[in-house]
């Protein structure tokens, strides 16, 4: 009797396993069955390139940016410059961009079915043509102001999510990509090609984390509106000197943030100390790894000055150090400042062609997050006005005729090499309510060339 019983546990043991895999292998298919299509190992996919009968791909405005010509072959839009300038956002026939869209989302593209794979007749394919939120004119228009220097630069409304401008350098032309291998992948024009800047890279943030270090300030020190630094040109801490490009003099607050004060900035970070300041970095988004732009994964900015002695936090609170910011997470920064303290989930996608889409059903959207309390957010605007205002009364630096809110940054990224430069900011304007974020790897000043880029983009966008 025993040994029947030890027999029927057994089998019912063994039942229950069979049933657990079937019911996970059934879950892998319905949930899964895009990253299968997308391996380089498919071995179907990658003899017809991955995009047979794929649909076609727009941008906002219905320009078509891909599309398979009558011998099925994947083509892109006619302009060269134009399909550089969005060889990230759109891919090309391979998978070697990973966040770029016929990667991503090559499933719908291709009319990819999970129960029978690419198998279908092509009568009988869903294929799908995806329209996207971006602007190809302000696309190349940011490609172009961005010359022959790798950078980023991204545009996207504060308010709605939708990314109206998104480009990367370094790029290639999709429709006669270069052939990279081990010898020249090194190579200044082929360097980091295949990484999309806006979403998959991180830079040394500069001046721009001083929005950060604001709102800290904001946060934890209680007078800080009624302090005044004074800045000689440098401020000495622990035998390091923090430098300035000018002497300042004596100033308030705003004054500092708004004349970029390095000497103002560390005495600020220090009084702060190094866990107050990554809390409030961490409210903004900072170390925070779950951040997408439809589903694409955004590289993660990063601060933490622990344990750092008083000179290198110094250097961390105005924006060098360690820190890192990734672009489309800095527009997200200043979409947060914008709307009182709620920044909106960016994305990309307008319509994937699915049957939730057509029913108004937006699934290529996250939730908006929460990053900082709306009074302090308010006071950061302030700050950001203050900023705009003396650049545009020192150097003339207008977005489109807009009132705008901005910080400039001019990382310092090593010796011998020049600075890279940023402009983040937002625009003040119901009808374009656009956040920005521009960088330039050894672009020089924040206020020179990343602002060239940002104002392309946004101007591109406006007329």
């Amino acid at each position: 009797m025993k040994r029947i019983m030890s027999r029927s546990y057994l089998v019912l043991i063994v039942a229950l396993a069979f049933f657990g895999g079937i019911c996970f292998l059934a879950f892998r298919v319905i949930t899964q069955n895009t990253d299968w299509i997308q391996q380089p190992y498919n071995g179907h996919m990658a003899a017809t390139d991955g995009l047979s009968g794929a649909g076609t791909i727009y941008d906002r405005n219905g320009v078509i940016l891909a599309y398979n010509d009558a011998n099925d072959k994947r083509c892109y839009h006619d302009d060269q410059t134009t399909r550089e300038s969005l060889l990230h956002v759109v891919g090309d026939n391979s998978l070697n961009i990973s966040t770029a869209v016929q990667s991503m989302f090559r499933t719908d593209l291709t009319g990819y079915n999970f129960a029978l794979g690419l198998g279908l007749p092509h009568s009988l394919k869903t294929n799908r043509d995806v329209q996207l939120t971006v602007d190809s004119d302000a696309c190349r228009a940011a490609y172009q102001a961005l010359g022959y220097n790798k950078g980023a630069c991204v545009v996207y409304n504060y308010k709605t999510g939708e990314v109206l401008c998104s480009t990367s350098r370094n790029s290639y032309d999709p429709a006669n990509p270069p052939e990279i291998t081990e010898e020249n992948e090194h190579e200044d024009s082929y360097e980091g090609v295949y990484l999309d800047n806006v979403v998959s890279s991180a830079f040394t943030p500069g001046s721009t984390f001083k929005i950060i270090t604001s709102a800290s300030a904001i946060e934890n020190i209680p007078d800080i509106y009624q302090q005044t630094f004074t800045c000689t040109g440098e401020y000495e801490v622990l035998g390091s000197k923090i430098t300035c490009e000018y002497a300042h003099g004596t100033m308030t607050f705003e004054e500092a943030f708004a004349h970029s004060c390095n000497c103002a900035y560390a005495q600020i970070a220090i009084r702060l100390g190094d866990e107050k300041l990554k809390a409030t970095a961490e409210e903004l988004g900072f170390n925070h790894k779950g951040f997408t732009m439809s589903g694409i994964p955004l590289a993660t900015s990063h601060y933490d000055a622990t344990d750092a002695g008083d000179n290198y936090l110094a250097w961390s609170g105005i924006g060098q150090y360690h820190d890192l910011a990734n672009p489309m997470h800095m527009a997200m920064v200043c979409s947060a400042v914008a709307n009182g303290g709620t920044a909106a989930s960016p994305y990309i996608i307008q319509d994937d062609g699915t049957l939730l889409n057509k029913l108004g059903i937006d699934v290529n959207k996250a939730g908006d997050v929460s990053m900082i309390d709306s009074a302090v957010a308010v006071k950061v605007q302030d700050l950001m006005r203050g900023a705009a205002n003396y650049y545009y009364n020192g150097s003339g630096v207008n977005m489109a005729g807009l009132n705008f809110c901005a910080k400039t940054g001019t990382a310092e990224v090593g010796e011998g090499k020049q600075p890279t430069a940023w402009f983040v900011g937002y625009c003040e304007d119901e009808q374009h309510p656009y956040a920005f974020a521009a960088v330039v790897v050894e672009g020089g000043y924040g206020i020179g060339a990343a602002y060239q880029v940002a104002n392309a983009a946004v101007s591109a966008l406006v007329y």
